[in-house]
């Protein structure tokens, strides 16, 4: 049984911006499950929600500041989880990196350095919790100190540092260094520096002892400038100990068999269900109910990286096409507005729902007949794989984790029982509409559909196949 210390900057439910909640809520259950003796560790944010008040454990000095470990539960868990407790740092309303107005925290390079030295002293034993950790596994940036901050002390635990994102790296000017009080060994090229910067990420890929990343091929990809964003030389120099293991899903949650969310639970082998949920969710989107016309789900964030700039482009040729198509999600103000502005235009055809809502996300992965996905990059991607499960037929770009849980329906695929999607390689419109177009085809074959549909629902994305590689890493080191 190894001893791990799971340092996370979010972790659902207790708050979550993305899909890194999504791991540290799941991971850390799943190898609670292969008998490890797990502890998450994360600020003490006054947005956490879903889990009973923490009990004061002790108080812990560093860098001058008197911070407080309260200790909770996951939900409905025995995995323990340690909060950060710092009131002049986390008790504002806001998320982890932005507040209320949407702007990054003045002091967020303060905050999480702070939460590294307690992360430190917790995997060290020096916090009076009689536990030291034999394994810290570090995610994104907010955690990237600690391997640097480890690689200081007499037999450290090992680490392992999870990149969920290459595009956000903590970077800041280099007099922050100073202003952080950090050790000086620790600056230089080699070290937390880059091009006279100071760089939190950068802890985490050179002092760590093993990299991972969410999925194979992003693992590929953050070797080439395009998605090393400065940093492919040291990440293609340490290629010996970079690993891509995808995540999972929460198949408790994302289950069409037992969802309560969605108008009639289905399962593949009662696949003509899944019908009722469409019928339901055209109604409730002020939709025309039809069958025979396939209807289309988006569920994202309104930005770039998410391919949404293609799928406006293609929105005018779209409402020439047979289909309807239903969006729920936010980000970039004008790109929301011109969404609206379709809906407004074909509302027979096109359903647009601003903000995020949980009910809604399960009925549109439910309802929807293809699920539209066009990133231009996507370290690991969830909706892929709940759509999958859904019998959602997702259309995705040929990039990092899509790429590696989708098999495009090819004829030699759909042939040999593997295809469970769409792909495309260009990130360019013009590839998105003729992805859309072959999907219309497919669909009105409905044998072949119906296969494609079955394949895809019969793959296993659970946690259980990740925490086991995860664990085979941890045993490795």
């Amino acid at each position: 049984m190894k001893k791990i210390l799971f340092a996370s900057s979010e972790t659902h439910p207790l708050i979550k911006t993305g899909g890194l909640a999504d791991v540290a809520g799941s991971l850390p259950l799943a190898l609670a499950e292969l008998g490890q003796d797990v502890r998450i560790i994360m600020p003490n944010y006054q947005g956490i929600k879903n889990c009973e008040p923490g009990r004061y454990l002790c108080t812990v000095r560093v860098n001058n500041c008197d911070v407080n470990l309260l200790e909770t539960h996951l939900p409905d868990s025995d995995v323990i989880v340690w909060l950060v407790d710092y009131p002049p740092f986390f008790n504002f309303p806001g998320n982890p990196y932005l507040d209320e107005a949407g702007r990054p925290w003045p002091n967020i390079g303060e905050r999480f350095a702070l939460f590294c030295r307690i992360i430190v002293e917790v995997a060290t034993n020096r916090a009076y919790l009689n536990w030291h950790a034999d394994i810290v596994h570090c995610n994104d940036w907010q955690t990237g100190l600690v391997p640097a901050l480890l690689s200081l002390e007499p037999n450290p635990p090992a680490t392992i540092f999870t990149i969920h994102n290459m595009a956000y790296q903590g970077l800041f000017p280099g007099s922050t260094f100073a202003q952080l009080n950090l050790p000086g060994q620790l600056l230089h090229p080699d070290g937390l520096e880059f091009h006279g910067m100071l760089s939190f990420i950068k802890g985490g890929l050179s002092y760590s002892d093993r990299i991972t990343t969410v999925s194979p091929t992003y693992a590929q990809e953050i070797q080439t400038p395009e998605f090393g964003y400065g940093l492919e030389g040291l990440l293609a120099h340490k290629q010996s100990h970079l690993r891509g293991i995808l995540n999972g899903i929460d198949v408790s949650v994302w289950n069409p068999a037992d969802d309560a969310y969605i108008a009639q639970p289905y399962s593949v082998d009662k696949l003509k269900d899944k019908q009722v949920n469409k019928t339901a969710l055209q109604q409730q989107l002020g939709l025309p109910v039809d069958l025979e016309t396939p209807l289309f789900g988006l569920i994202g964030r309104l930005v770039e990286q998410k391919g949404i700039d293609l799928v406006l482009s293609c929105l005018q040729e779209m409402t020439t096409l047979p289909l309807q198509f239903a969006l729920l999600g936010s980000g970039d103000k004008s790109i929301e507005y011109r969404l609206q502005e379709f809906a407004r235009l074909y509302p027979e055809r096109i359903s647009i729902t601003i903000g995020y809502d949980e009910r809604l996300a399960h009925q549109i992965e439910a309802g929807a007949d293809i699920f539209l996905m066009p990133s231009r990059f996507e370290p690991c991607g969830l909706n892929q794989m709940y759509s999958q499960c859904y019998g959602t037929i997702p259309i995705v770009r040929k990039t990092g984790g899509l790429a590696d849980t989708v098999i495009d329906a090819l004829p030699e695929s759909i042939a040999n029982g593997t295809a469970s999607g769409i792909s495309f390689n260009d990130a360019s419109a013009a590839a998105l509409i003729e992805a859309i177009k072959r999907s219309l085809v497919l669909f009105h074959n409905q044998p072949v559909w119906k296969k494609i549909q079955r394949n895809a629902m019969v793959k296993d994305f659970s946690w259980q196949n990740s925490a086991n590689q995860y664990l085979a890493l941890y045993n490795e080191i």
